[in-house]
């Protein structure tokens, strides 16, 4: 487990960290660097085209690079453009050839082993260590976070918000969601991994992030989500796209938030 600190605000896009693999040299490599570059061009352009969900493939034989992006379903084809295009133009972990993006509207995930319809046990908590809840919302909160994510994967688009109402101490709204590429059945296992593992890092604070690979739990005391619904019928790359090499977009993002990472 790994602490960084720092803060965070729920409307806003931000950073949320990353999981990168070692470095290695061969991503040096012109056909590497050209594969990747048109990988990264592919989900930026399509991700937004299609509903927020896009995966492809650049390269052939052992030089195959697969990529995944999906933004959150409250989000507008405009603002999930907007984060895919921060997600791949940030250079960071530019050595690696395994690398998660997290991010507080969409993520990127890219590797040159396939991972797609795969969900596994890598996760980030964000939190702030002195935003605690009053004792008497903490287990109202956990029991409602717990009741929307299993009912999430039945959604069609493994996609659910919702708000408790906790009386005088105001209200609560919950998000949950899985990527699109895993089962129903791998959604509901990423939450309730997600539960356990987080529990006590969660519990008792009045807002808090996770995000897996598969699914990802968002909590706060305002309505942090847009008021957007995706279609329920979704145009589909029907499996991952081959490229071929083309162009690449440079940029940078900071990173400003505070998260715990488990491998």
């Amino acid at each position: 487990m790994l602490l960084f600190s720092s803060c965070f605000s729920a409307d806003t896009n931000q950073n949320g960290g990353a999981e990168c693999s070692g470095p290695d040299n061969a991503t040096l490599e012109n056909e590497y660097q050209i594969n990747f570059n048109n990988l990264l061009s592919s989900l930026a352009t399509n991700g937004p085209l299609h509903n927020g969900f896009y995966t492809a493939i650049a390269g052939k034989d052992s030089n195959k690079i697969y990529g995944l992006t999906q933004c959150r379903g409250d989000l507008s084809a405009t603002n999930c453009a907007a984060c895919i295009k921060n997600a791949t133009t940030n250079r960071g972990c530019s050595t690696s050839k395994s690398v998660t993006k997290w991010y507080k509207w969409c993520f990127i995930q890219y590797s040159n082993e396939s991972f797609f319809g795969v969900w596994d046990r890598s996760a980030v908590a964000l939190t702030n260590e002195t935003d605690f809840d009053d004792p008497n919302v903490v287990p109202q909160g956990l029991n409602f976070m717990s009741y929307l994510v299993s009912t999430a994967p039945e959604q069609p688009l493994m996609f659910q918000t919702a708000v408790l109402d906790v009386g005088k101490y105001g209200k609560r709204y919950g998000m949950a969601q899985c990527t699109r590429d895993v089962s129903r059945s791998d959604c509901g296992k990423c939450f309730d991994f997600l539960l356990v593992t987080f529990r006590t890092t969660i519990g008792n604070k009045r807002r808090w992030e996770v995000y897996g690979h598969g699914c990802s739990m968002w909590y706060d005391d305002f309505q942090f989500y847009f008021n957007f619904t995706l279609p329920t019928k979704l145009p589909t790359n029907k499996g991952a796209v081959n490229l071929s090499p083309e162009r690449v977009a440079i940029g940078m993002i900071i990173p400003v938030l505070m998260f715990l990472l488990v491998l």
